[in-house]
């Protein structure tokens, strides 16, 4: 699934709070889905696998893979939309980099079957992929030669919606006319806050549990009744843990939502991404946004002033509440 480029939010576009809400509130969503996200979460394997799909026909379905078909990109590959031609359907192709750090073919393989057992609503459903050795013609020490190249993709479930960086952080157009309406408002960011928390729930309580490593906005994928789905969650397994730090590590916009102890010593735990779901869940509450320098080597100054501006409007509307109940001249 795509990780979408960057949009900056205005100041006039940047949506207000709107409902009442402290930090005790968003901390206490976590943990209400742990105490229902057992009952939403199943593994199951299906009955299709393996479905292993022929290169030359996702070449056809994303038009040799055309830079008007390009809907995103990551450290691993980039993301071309396809559109199988019997019944339209539409797929989010992910053609992995021909230096990415494979694994033996074995090891992909099994992986690769292993993720698309996991189905959950709140998770990107991987539902094809190729492993594929195909001749090409490669420059070698200034001639051409021909070499075996392994082409390797994955497949993915198409999410209309795109990115909630998209739908958070509005860019409009000068012709576009201004709205004072929040780009999300506040029963759907609750939503999608709840249903990140529950498919980052169900991924760290996998028998082997996943830990996703980048959690951020570009990787939150929303489908057509806005339901948050988590993109990129299994590529720690396929290319393997280290490898996979190493790698986003160096995508612009990653940097700010990695938890310290990851980020400066390598620590690899399921508390990375509860840091990480932290400042997701504080910018989707204050609809400011995290890493507007995009080479900015910490959320710090972020967190320091997203929590005082939570804090302030929460003790406004508490001021308010009690004036209204008992008024100034009592």
């Amino acid at each position: 699934p795509p990780a979408a480029c960057i949009y900056s939010a205005s100041e006039a576009r940047r949506p207000p709070l709107t409902h009442p809400v402290s930090l005790l509130d968003l901390t206490s969503v976590f943990s209400q889905a742990m105490a229902t996200g057992s009952n939403s979460q199943e593994i199951r394997p299906s009955p299709e696998l393996p479905k292993q799909l022929p290169f030359d026909f996702l070449k056809k379905i994303t038009n040799d893979f055309s830079a008007e078909r390009k809907i995103g990109g990551g450290p691993f590959g980039n993301v071309y939309k396809g559109v199988v031609p019997d019944d339209g359907r539409l797929l989010a192709v992910k053609k992995l980099q021909e230096n990415a750090p494979m694994p033996p073919d074995k090891t992909f393989n099994n992986e690769v079957q292993n993720i698309m057992a996991l189905k959950h609503e709140n998770v990107v459903e991987l539902v094809g992929f190729c492993w594929e050795t195909q001749k090409k013609l490669v420059q070698f020490d200034g001639r051409y030669i021909q070499a075996d190249i392994t082409e390797s993709v994955l497949c993915y479930e198409y999410l209309p919606n795109g990115s909630l960086q998209q739908n958070l952080f509005v860019t409009k157009t000068a012709e576009a006319v201004p709205s004072a309406e929040p780009a999300i408002d506040w029963s759907t960011r609750f939503k999608i806050i709840k249903g990140i928390c529950q498919g980052l729930l169900f991924l760290h309580k996998l028998d082997i549990p996943i830990i996703h490593m980048d959690l951020k906005p570009e990787n939150i994928l929303l489908d057509e009744n806005m339901v948050p789905k988590i993109a990129d969650f299994g590529l720690s397994r396929v290319f393997g843990q280290e490898q996979t730090r190493l790698y986003t590590q160096t995508v612009v916009g990653s940097y700010g939502y990695m938890a310290p102890e990851y980020l400066y010593r390598g620590e690899i735990s399921t508390q990375s991404d509860i840091y990480s779901l932290g400042l997701l869940i504080l910018e989707i509450s204050i609809g400011e946004q995290n890493c507007k320098d995009k080479n900015q080597p910490s959320a710090r100054n972020f967190i320091d002033k997203g929590t005082r501006r939570v804090d302030t409007r929460a003790h406004s509307i508490q001021v308010c509440i009690l004036r209204y109940r008992r008024p100034p001249s009592s």
